[in-house]
């Protein structure tokens, strides 16, 4: 696949993939920051990329431009790329991939993924996701896992895969996954359907608890941690000033510690300018600091 340009292929330990691609599956950013973080944390290096030129729709996803240290202008165009890094004391070394879901072209892009995987001996490949969801963001976020394999489900202890309707790129590169004969896992946390657009540190440090028991390593969340204080305090102060809206996230709270559904409140104000004000607020905290 002349798309799949792999710059030296690393000998690697029975590596475990962890997948994120930013888009329909990534809520917050929460999946891609998770996988960004994990790149940092482990000094990974990226050893392998997809062009982007087969694969997107230029007019949809546009490219950017950006003035280098050197003054010169750079086009950066939408980044598939593939990073690893080695675990001196457990039994799997670590291969991680940070994409943009494609517009066009899905199978063949995910058949470029497998075959890579392939290549360096994947033992397993763990997707990471993001979704909106009615859960408040005063609760530790929930964070769901999945397989299609019963196998890797008990292995795992993961919940067979039941979800039927329509995917993204995850649920096709599952399927490409599953017909090469790799073992495939997904995580998803859940974020608050009414800060859509923020980071949201939670999130992201949820997922990393979780895909750490699964790839048998540990590293510092100590600066997920502090954020994530920061941004529930944040949220908190933009929601002081509306009883309306704390009367809802109060709703969700009781939902979840019940495990039920939450009440219905018809009297909300719409959820567009609900994530409007609470963004606004949170832009204007970040620029005072």
């Amino acid at each position: 696949m002349d798309f799949l340009k792999v710059d030296a292929q690393p000998g690697l330990k029975a590596p475990v993939v962890v997948c994120a691609f930013s888009g329909w599956n990534d809520a917050a950013s929460a999946a891609t920051n998770a996988a960004r973080f994990i790149v940092r944390r482990l000094g990974a290096r990226k050893f392998a990329t997809i062009d982007a030129e087969p694969f997107y729709d230029f007019k949809e996803q546009r490219p950017s431009v950006r003035i280098t240290a050197r003054g010169d202008r750079e086009v950066n165009w939408p980044s598939n790329d593939f990073f690893y890094a080695r675990n001196p004391t457990g039994p799997h070394d670590v291969v991680i991939f940070i994409g943009t879901e494609p517009a066009l072209r899905w199978r063949s892009f995910a058949a470029a993924h497998t075959e890579l995987f392939k290549e360096v001996g994947a033992d397993l490949v763990v997707s990471l996701g993001a979704l909106l969801a009615d859960v408040p963001h005063s609760r530790p976020p929930r964070v769901t896992g999945s397989a299609m394999d019963p196998k890797v489900s008990s292995r795992l202890d993961l919940q067979p895969s039941r979800y039927e309707g329509p995917t993204g790129i995850v649920g096709v590169l599952h399927d490409a996954i599953r017909g090469a004969g790799l073992a495939g896992a997904s995580l998803w946390a859940n974020v608050p359907h009414y800060i859509t657009t923020s980071q949201n540190p939670p999130a992201t440090a949820a997922l990393h608890r979780r895909l750490q028991a699964i790839i048998g390593m540990e590293w510092d969340l100590s600066e997920l941690d502090s954020a994530s204080d920061r941004f529930v305090e944040e949220v908190n102060t933009a929601l002081s000033g509306n009883p309306e809206v704390q009367d809802y996230v109060q709703q969700l709270e009781r939902a979840m510690d019940s495990g039920a559904d939450a009440e219905p409140h018809s009297e909300l104000p719409r959820g567009e300018d609900l994530v409007l004000d609470i963004e606004e607020f949170l832009r204007g905290q970040r620029d005072d600091s």
